[in-house]
């Protein structure tokens, strides 16, 4: 998800990891395999009714309630001392197609604490959560057998004994934030590229309940500045992020920047897609040192997670071909202008004898100047 913001201050850098792996190196390896109990394995081996049908909304919500309720479920290997952090509960993140194949987590935010399903969004800085809404998503629909609807939290200040409002003075309201005056705090509005998208509020500062990415974890308060989103529109309301957005980008406001500003975790921060959908976040996590870095073009007044690409390559046909792209979380599929686009498309259809029509959902041909202005929360 992107949009275009006036100042940028800090950086962050992204560690896109698709694939997680442990090799040994010497001696013999003993081990034996752990299922979920709604795995494909373990439902040919268990005659169970009722589960969940797999990738469905109920399916994660199932397999988050048990998590959370063992706070120990891990999708990857790390030292007990881990210096990373994670959600309280659990590091997990899900893609779900029915709200936009975007990839989403469960975050814990305010005093008493209340859990929220938010979609993680590398293309935009603010956290926002619904907040005492005059148009915003209250529940879900569920494709469960009873068919009712999923309530969803709605955040509230009043309600939070550790919420404060930004005001309106605060260095965190900057030139490009307005003043709310009658309710005294800064307000935002966050316009994206889908039509007639946004999210319009006041900042506070909260707590966000974190922990130590080790087993068992070691919770962790961390105090942020959220959105209190009031009002929501477009696909907010009922086609994405509609019980919240976490943003992940490069500004001062975003999280990962906030824990590094207050020595909480390095500033840096890896996420992890697995094929089924499921995957992890951890905050600090600077990679290996044994690993290959692509570095990010800072350059602009809006930097975002911009990489140079270089070549393109189709089994083993290479092409010499430099363009920049970004990695945007907040984008259902993958745009490309030409001529990038082009060449893989005319390498599918030599190869593999398939024509790949202009505009299919995976490859989507724009100018330049139309990308900046397209859709790209789907």
């Amino acid at each position: 998800m992107m949009y275009f913001k006036d100042s940028v201050v800090g950086g962050v850098v992204l560690l896109i990891v698709f694939a997680c792996w442990i090799n040994a190196r010497s001696g013999e390896a003993f081990g034996f395999d752990i299922h979920h109990r709604y795995s494909d394995t373990v439902k040919d081996f268990l005659t169970v009714d009722g589960l969940p049908e797999k990738g469905s909304l109920d399916y994660y919500a199932a397999m988050a309630h048990r998590d959370h309720l063992s706070k120990s479920r891990r999708l990857a290997t790390t030292p007990a001392a881990s210096p990373f952090l994670t959600f309280l509960g659990g590091n997990d993140t899900y893609r779900l197609s029915s709200l936009g194949f975007l990839h989403y987590s469960i975050v814990t935010v305010g005093t008493p604490p209340l859990t929220f399903l938010v979609a993680l969004d590398t293309g935009s800085d603010l956290f926002w959560l619904p907040c005492e809404c005059t148009s915003c998503a209250r529940s879900l629909n569920s494709s469960s057998a009873s068919g009712r609807p999923l309530s969803l939290n709605i955040y509230s200040p009043n309600n939070s004994s550790t919420s404060l409002p930004v005001p309106c003075n605060s260095t965190k309201c900057g030139q490009r934030r307005a003043c709310a005056p009658r309710r005294n705090a800064c307000a935002y509005q966050e316009v994206y590229l889908s039509s007639n998208t946004s999210s319009t509020g006041i900042l506070v500062d909260d707590v966000l309940h974190l922990g130590t990415d080790a087993n068992p974890q070691k919770p962790v308060n961390a105090s942020i500045t959220l959105g209190c989103g009031i009002v929501q529109t477009g696909d907010f309301l009922d086609g994405a992020a509609i019980n919240g957005l976490f943003g992940l980008g490069m500004d001062e406001v975003s999280v990962p920047s906030i824990l590094a500003n207050k020595g909480l975790a390095a500033n840096s921060f890896s996420m992890c897609f697995g094929a089924d959908g499921i995957g992890r976040i951890e905050f600090g996590d600077k990679g290996s040192s044994s690993q290959r870095v692509t570095p990010i073009n800072l350059e602009g007044r809006h930097p975002t997670y911009n990489v140079t690409v270089t070549q393109i390559a189709l089994e083993k046909n290479v092409t010499d071909l430099e363009f920049s792209v970004i990695f945007d979380s907040g984008t259902s599929f993958t745009y490309l202008t030409d001529p990038s686009y082009s060449v893989i498309a005319e390498g599918v259809s030599f190869i593999y004898h398939y024509h790949l029509p202009r505009g299919v959902e995976f490859f989507h041909l724009l100018s330049s100047a139309a990308a900046a202005r397209s859709s790209i929360l789907r």
